[in-house]
């Protein structure tokens, strides 16, 4: 928006200001709205998204009464500008967020109906998936039912039956099947924008599952099938094979007989002929020998299926006839060969036969060597399994062949005698007939003894072979099994992970249950390292039998390691990271305070959770938040309040307002407090349990006063508020009582209510409190005034006097009850009066008093009025009367009332005899009627009285009105000392240091509005610039009139010093005349008992004066060191004092923070108030009483001594002479009445 159309229309700014907001919120919901995706097919996951929708729908509603404001405003401002760009800026920017909102609505409510039909779609597929996945179970328990295939016809019947009938339920469960993926396929084609990778997986699972088990009915079916067939064919093949099998050896039998038959082997013709019929014969052997080890094997399938059975005995029978039948067969064969070719070269043919023998078992040899090694993964190995069972049947043909040679070698050798073996070996050079013979025996034998032993050798090693093949396959395929397993469960983790959005695209509500879902998750894949281990340790058994792992499988193996490993470092990765996104901005972090403050500024946070701001522009930190840097300062606008309690009140009710706490009642505050179970007040709390508790109070602030709380600047601001109060030092960590006071002093609640509660927090179970737990709640309490640097007007830090003046109220009891407490508070003690004037300050905010101020002329009066019961028809506003403006003809002595209600006509009529009354009163009848409208605590560490005036604390009527003090009833040293401090009263009340009241102690409970006669007293009847405002005034309207009389005191004290002393010599000298033993020295003394009541007397005063002695000892530093300041100070003043040009400078001075205004002094106080109003003592042990003091007036010398010491002899006339003069009298006096004094309380 244009500047100069700001500048014309101001309040377009805030229209501006208020539409951006409301435009950014909007522009913000979409987004989110826009990344909240739910898992389709997750119901709790739909279900959570749900409550957050209705959430951020009753978000939006609440948020509407801001958009219609927001329009209202607008078409105020277009009324009342007649510029017309500007009306037209207002109307666009109304429309863009009208159609905006409108946006926003109805994409929320189009998620919300999106929303519940997933939730219907996927409760419905959720079902379909159940019943697919139940039909799976029974589809895959009868497979696991299946039994191997029988080959007799009645189980193959039976089987094919039971599998026909499985087949009719898989296509009735088909529609289960179908019912599934259709609902998936919905859900994937109308919810692709959301997670439907759950879906996907799933449905893909349940398709793979279901076509690996119609897969195997398949496989099954055409397996019955073959084996049906086979069962049918083989008997057909048997008889038929056994037919041709007669045939055969017919044949062998003719060709054998012709093979015997004399001169058979002299006709080569004939041979020849013979031979041609035995290679026919030999053909159709070799022809018929697969389908003979067919029969063979399918026979001992039958065997196997028949067991038992005499079916089973029949068939055994005609297979081992059959095989018999088919050996003899080919034994025939070979023997007709070899009969064939027994001519005179035999043994050479024999020879050659065995060498070619040999060489044929050392090429198989080799081709078993060429097998080796065992291969590495379960293909190669099935693959040199089929090759191996190729080899043995090949040697299993082959065995008749050798058998036959060997035996024909035998017969040979056995048959043929050495006359033919001589002629069969024609030797190159002449041997001996004999030795022909051996040779030829010799090599023949040994040629088929190699024979034999490679053939056995060939055996043994093609059996080691297959067994070592078969171990491998049995564990290849177990590692295979273990493989697939864990690579289909890694495959299910990867695709859980892969689904995971990054970090910093969740919602951080969402935080804790993604991170949840991740840790159950890990616990689930636990099991699998149990997997990875058995993979493992299963490829690490192949070494140690001497197989060595496949390129192949090292391969899977380290993929799958590698897999494992990133999966387990990528989980817990995630858990890290949605740990530290949890912790930096979740709901326990304090990330989203960081948008309670804005640039250059910059939140931070030290180690121990300490916030702390950082200024980017000056490079600068600091402890304080910068709205907090600001409000102290505005603070230090409230220091021309001359009135302390006032003052502290109105600072903490401006903090109050600005930590929003002022909306917070005690029944909301106590609720938060049991959530977070904050009931061990003892225990400390650091700063994120202070955080959430913090926010948990202003998030329900924030749903009832949408527009007035800012959650993270509150929690931010009340956080450093509590942290400057209860720790200074920045150590993280304040006790649960602290954090009780602080915040429920400031919530908004009955001022009753609240002590209550207190009470309660420090009170034991019985309801009962101690000198101790008072102590802890009261040292709590006065730290709230301290941190704005006012406890000095509220009886200092020290909160002993405090509890002493409690228990005193409670005549002395060891503990004291609820009723007591509250009794005592309603007195309204120094140490807390600071919280009933903060309710009344309050409660006086919003009042309209229809009068006139008199001396501003502001009609009406809002907040306080002062009514004058002097003259009448006489107002003054609050701040006339805060600020000391005096109107003409008013005195300061005059009476006045306060009011913080509007007047009711019974109250007029009530102030208009009291002004009748008072017009006939006197000065002196006000000075001899003082009251002090709170109960004054006596300190000397920091013991300057109230200055505020008491008809500014007792706003409304209590029950009783405060006793007035009780006289001592013999005339011993405390009541000199009591009626001189009581003279020192009556001679300050006639200066005008005192407060009068126009009422009677004894009046009715109708005069509790008491009279504002410190102020009448404080102003000068001249003019508004001569009322004294500082120390040094007024210490020089006194220095004339105090004098004489203090002198008058001094010497009053000097004589009742030397007749204490004359009385003590006088009693020893009677205790020396009677013949007693002198009196020891104190450390000495035995308890004795009292001689007389006198001596009795006697001996406690001096011991309570002994006790006392120490008190004033140990003080007396401190009020050393308190004077040095008050000269510092009154050396300030003086100077100030003579620059008379520079008096109304003084009058008027402020301090600019509020943590200097401890160094403030009593400037604000209309008249000097230092005066101590009640007296304490200690209570008096019983050592203390078994032990008689040494001198009676000890303590009375060395008070003297002080107070000789505080007044020397030359008196000059000097103003620094005088300051000092009155302000040590002051506190030797104080000191004295301390001193000498018993628990009697002066009202």
């Amino acid at each position: 928006m244009p500047s100069s159309l700001l500048l014309e229309v101001p309040a377009l700014a805030d229209f501006n200001k208020a539409w951006a907001e409301l435009t950014d919120w909007l522009c913000l919901l979409d987004r989110v709205i826009k990344s909240q995706k739910v898992t389709v097919g997750d119901l709790d996951d739909i279900n959570d998204m749900i409550i957050k929708q209705k959430a951020t729908l009753q978000d939006l509603e609440q948020r509407r009464p801001q958009l219609d404001e927001l329009i209202t405003a607008a078409q105020n401002l277009k009324n009342k500008t007649a510029n017309q760009e500007a009306r037209t800026i207002i109307t666009d920017r109304i429309e863009k967020i009208q159609s905006q909102w409108d946006e926003v609505q109805g994409r929320l409510q189009n998620r919300r109906q999106q929303l519940h039909e997933m939730l219907k779609d996927s409760t419905q597929w959720l079902e379909a998936k159940q019943e697919a996945e139940q039909v799976l179970e029974q589809a895959k328990a009868k497979l696991e039912s299946w039994k191997e295939i029988s080959y007799t016809v009645d189980a193959l019947k039976k089987q094919n039956a039971e599998l026909k009938q499985f087949s009719k339920e898989l296509r009735q469960w088909q529609i289960n099947v179908d019912v599934a993926n259709d609902m998936a396929l919905k859900l994937l084609r109308d919810y692709s924008t959301d997670d439907t990778r759950k879906v996907q997986l799933v449905t893909d699972n349940i398709n793979t599952t279901w076509a690996t088990i119609n897969k195997r009915v398949s496989e099954r079916e055409a397996a019955l099938e073959a084996a049906l067939r086979l069962l049918q064919q083989f008997y057909l093949d048997l008889e038929k094979f056994l037919a041709w099998l007669t045939e055969a050896e017919t044949t062998a039998n003719v060709l054998q007989d012709a093979t015997r038959k004399e001169r058979i082997l002299e006709d080569a013709k004939g041979v020849r002929e013979l031979m041609k019929q035995w290679q026919d014969l030999q053909t159709e052997i070799e022809a018929h020998t697969d389908i003979f080890h067919n029969l063979d094997e399918n026979g001992q399938k039958i065997l196997r299926s028949l067991e038992g059975s005499d079916d089973a005995a029949l068939l055994q029978r005609r297979l081992d006839n059959m095989n018999f039948r088919w050996s003899e067969l080919r034994k025939k064969s070979l023997n007709i060969r070899s009969h064939l070719e027994a001519s005179s070269d035999q043994w050479k043919r024999l020879h050659l036969s065995l060498q070619e023998l040999l060489a044929w078992l050392q090429l198989k040899e080799d081709e078993l060597k060429q097998q080796a090694p065992i291969g590495g993964d379960l293909p190669t190995v099935q693959k040199q399994n089929d090759t191996h069972r190729t080899f043995k049947r090949e040697l299993k043909a082959k065995e008749p062949v050798i058998m036959s040679a060997l035996e024909t070698v035998r017969i040979f050798l056995t048959e043929q005698p050495l006359e033919g073996l001589e002629k069969l070996c024609q030797e190159p050079r002449e041997l001996s007939p004999e030795e022909r013979a051996q040779n030829v025996t010799r090599l023949l034998r040994k040629q088929a003894d190699e024979v034999k032993t490679e053939w056995d050798k060939l055996n043994l090693r093609s059996a080691d072979w297959q067994k070592k093949i078969d171990e491998a396959l049995e564990r290849l395929q177990e590692l295979q099994e273990a493989i697939d397993e864990l690579d289909l469960k890694l495959r299910q983790a990867e695709v859980f992970k892969g689904s995971w959005q990054p970090v910093g695209d969740l919602l951080i509500d969402s935080l804790q249950d993604h991170l949840e879902k991740v840790k159950a998750y890990q616990a689930e894949l636990a099991p699998l390292k149990d997997n990875v281990n058995h993979v493992n340790d299963l490829a690490h058994r192949f070494p140690s039998s001497d197989i060595q792992l496949s390129q192949y499988n090292i391969n899977c193996l380290e993929d799958l390691n590698t897999r494992w490993k990133l999966l387990k470092v990528a989980i817990d990765e995630r858990i890290r990271q949605l740990h530290d996104a949890h912790r930096d901005f979740g709901p326990t972090s304090q990330h989203f305070l960081s948008t309670s403050v804005q640039g250059p500024w910059e939140r931070a946070i030290s180690p121990n959770k300490v916030p702390y701001y950082i200024n980017h522009e000056t490079q600068t930190t600091c402890w304080d938040h910068p709205k907090m840097t600001e409000l102290y300062q505005s603070l230090a606008d409230l220091n021309n309040v001359r009135f302390s309690a006032y003052r502290t009140a109105m600072k903490l009710r401006r903090l109050q307002k600005a930590l929003c706490l002022d909306l917070l009642s005690l029944s909301a505050a106590c609720d938060a407090l049991d959530q977070h179970n904050l009931k061990q007040n003892d225990q400390p709390m650091d700063i994120l349990q202070i955080i959430n508790c913090l926010t948990t109070i202003y998030d329900r602030l924030e749903q009832e006063h949408n527009n007035l709380v800012n959650v993270p600047l509150c929690v931010d601001m009340c956080l450093n508020w509590l942290l400057n109060v209860y720790d200074t030092g920045r150590t993280g960590r304040i006790r649960v009582l602290s954090f009780k006071t602080g915040v429920i002093s400031l919530c908004k609640a009955h001022l009753e209510d609240k002590y209550r509660y207190l009470f309660k927090q420090v009170a034991s179970s019985t309801g009962f409190c101690d000198q101790r737990r008072l102590g802890l709640l009261l040292h709590d309490s006065i730290q709230i005034p301290r941190q704005l640097g006012e406890v000095a007007s509220f009886g200092g830090s020290n909160i002993e006097p405090s509890v002493r003046s409690c228990f005193q109220f409670a005549n002395n009891k060891p503990e004291i009850e609820a009723a007591l407490f509250l009794d005592w508070m309603r007195l309204e003690p120094q140490s807390m009066v600071w919280l009933p004037v903060l309710h009344r300050v309050a409660a006086a905010e919003t009042a309209k008093h229809q009068a006139k101020c008199n001396i501003c002329k502001e009609c009406p009066i809002i907040g306080f009025r002062y009514r004058s019961l002097k003259h009448f028809n006489y107002d003054i506003c609050q701040s006339c009367f805060f600020s000391g403006r005096v109107a003409k003809g008013h005195k300061m002595h005059y009476p006045m009332v306060e009011y913080c209600t509007p007047t009711t006509s019974g109250e007029d009529v009530r102030d208009f005899a009291k002004v009748l009354k008072n017009k006939f009163r006197t000065k002196r009848y006000f000075a001899k009627h003082p009251r002090m409208g709170y109960l004054p605590v006596q300190t000397v560490l920091e013991g300057d009285n109230m200055e505020t005036p008491v008809t500014l604390i007792n706003f409304w009527p209590v029950d009783s009105a405060p006793a007035s003090s009780p006289q001592l009833s013999h005339d011993d040293t405390h009541s000199r000392i009591e009626h001189y401090a009581s003279r020192l009263a009556e001679m300050e009340n006639s200066n005008g240091s005192y407060l009068n009241d126009s009422i009677s102690p004894n009046e009715s409970i109708d005069d509790e509005h008491l009279l504002i006669q410190h102020y009448c007293q404080s102003l000068n009847q001249e003019s508004p610039l001569s009322q004294p405002r500082s120390p040094a005034q007024i210490l020089i309207s006194l220095e004339s009139e105090e004098r004489g009389e203090l002198e008058r005191i001094l010497a009053d004290l000097e004589e009742e010093n030397r007749n204490l002393q004359a009385e003590y010599d006088r009693l020893k000298q009677q205790h020396d005349h009677k013949g007693l033993s002198p009196l020891p020295s104190p450390p000495e003394m035995m308890p004795i008992s009292p001689q007389s009541p006198r001596d009795a007397e006697l001996i406690a005063e001096a011991k309570l004066l002994r006790q006392h002695k120490g008190r004033l000892e140990a003080r007396m530093q401190i009020l050393e060191d308190h004077n040095k300041q008050l000269e510092s100070q009154l050396h300030r003043l003086r100077q100030l004092l003579e620059q008379p040009q520079a008096d109304a400078k003084v009058n008027g001075a402020t301090l600019s923070s509020p943590s200097t205004s401890l160094q403030r002094s009593d400037s604000s106080q209309p008249m000097l108030l230092r005066v101590v109003g009640s007296q304490t003592s200690e209570t008096m042990g019983e050592d203390d009483l078994l032990n008689p003091p040494q001198d009676t007036s000890t303590g009375l010398e060395e008070v003297m001594e002080q107070l000789n010491n505080s007044f020397p002899s030359t008196r000059g006339h000097n103003v620094g002479s005088l300051f000092h003069m009155a302000d040590d009298l002051g506190r030797a006096m104080e000191t004295l009445v301390t001193v000498m004094t018993d628990d009697k309380v002066l009202e």
